[in-house]
């Protein structure tokens, strides 16, 4: 089950540390819109449902602060093969191509135990940054 802060899940970009606090900052700057996680592993492990558009997330840092608030602005769910350039551009991570975007990926996935095939379901989530914690809110 994934942390709670005021009511609303917590949402945790990357691994804790230098991954994270990178992530947090692209999201922070507007340049990370989008992010992608797995349905087994994220959600099924998790005993968690799948964001909803209009879910407000608290997004966390390395120390389980809330940084920010996102919203989310379209949810699709496909299979790793399927998962769209437009998608990856949003990620605001720098991927040069689709199969550079799926390479990085599956990387990640590796190191957190998880094999990934074209078949396994990616939960493709779009957002906007909804407020800062400190500023007041946007």
């Amino acid at each position: 089950m994934w942390p709670r802060i005021d009511g609303m899940r917590a949402m945790e970009f990357g691994t804790s540390g230098e991954l994270r606090a990178w992530l947090t900052g692209l999201v922070l700057s507007g340049s990370k819109t989008a992010t992608a996680g797995l349905l087994a592993l994220d959600y099924h492990a998790e005993g968690e449902a799948v964001e909803h558009v209009g879910e407000r997330l608290a997004v966390v840092d390395s120390l389980g602060a809330k940084v920010a608030e996102i919203e989310i602005a379209k949810v699709e769910l496909t299979s790793f093969a399927e998962v769209p350039w437009e998608f990856a551009e949003a990620e605001g991570e720098g991927f040069r191509s689709i199969d550079h975007w799926r390479e990085t990926h599956r990387h990640y996935w590796a190191g957190q135990g998880y094999e990934v095939d074209d078949s396994t379901t990616v939960v493709c989530l779009w957002f906007r940054l909804a407020g800062q914690e400190g500023r007041g809110g946007r």
